[in-house]
């Protein structure tokens, strides 16, 4: 399979709705590593790194999120794979 690394910004009311615990709990489901941090500006930064169908599967989680969330936005941008990730974490 094909791997891929994805970084994205979620816009929108996604602090304050457990949206890093969430997406950790979506990307370690898919077998995917990375990280993911709340911004200052209330936005939410993600890299994913893993087989590309499961990127493509968490790109769509986040354009939802979990309950609570309003996504207005998620700004995309694909990269290679660096490999530099062997779990996914909370970054703080």
């Amino acid at each position: 399979m094909e791997k891929a690394r994805l970084h994205v910004v979620i816009e929108g009311r996604v602090q304050g709705v457990f949206f890093r615990v969430s997406a950790r709990e979506e990307a370690c489901s898919l077998g995917l590593s990375g990280w993911v941090k709340n911004c200052w500006d209330g936005n939410v930064e993600a890299v994913f790194e893993g087989e590309r169908d499961n990127v493509e599967q968490v790109l769509k989680w986040c354009r939802k999120g979990p309950p609570g969330a309003m996504v207005k936005n998620v700004e995309e941008n694909w990269g290679d794979v660096t490999g530099e990730f062997d779990t996914f974490s909370i970054a703080y």
